[in-house]
């Protein structure tokens, strides 16, 4: 596996592949994947570029191969999460129905927080069922600035 970091509109992000695909997206201040070395490749170039446009507001979907490591149902739930469009959110309840699963909001809470590629897939679009911002890994303030980024 190979990282490479970038400064970005929202702080220096480290971008990770393995195998052809996106493993990781690593926000400043959180650990790197263990086994990654520092590199790049064209794919972690492109994963770049299609970042800074997303945050210039010039790109509403990734075109990338991901491939984020996780159980079958934490890969159920991000498939669900990838499909919430830009500028519109989701409840964690709405993402445990759509996994066939109404009583997993919990186990969908765990799974959006466990996501290793956010923004690619847009955990930040998960809200509680009271409309209210719940945790994100790169902090509250940056979910809030990515929802309004998307609302622009």
């Amino acid at each position: 596996m190979i990282i490479s970091f970038q400064q970005t509109p929202i702080g220096l992000i480290g971008i990770a592949e393995s195998g052809g695909a996106i493993t990781n997206l690593c926000f400043e201040h959180y650990p790197v994947p263990d086994g990654a070395v520092p590199g790049d490749s064209e794919l972690l170039g492109e994963a770049f570029r299609q970042l800074q446009a997303y945050l210039q507001g010039n790109l509403r979907a990734f075109d990338l191969p991901l491939d984020p490591p996780g159980t079958p149902f934490m890969c159920e739930v991000w498939r669900h999460v990838a499909a919430v469009p830009y500028g519109r959110t989701a409840s964690y309840r709405d993402v445990a129905v759509a996994a066939g699963n109404p009583k997993a909001v919990r186990a969908v809470g765990m799974a959006n927080r466990r996501n290793p590629v956010p923004v690619f897939i847009p955990c930040h679009r998960i809200i509680g069922i009271n409309g209210k911002l719940t945790g994100y890994r790169g902090g509250l303030p940056l979910k809030q600035r990515l929802l309004d980024l998307e609302r622009c």
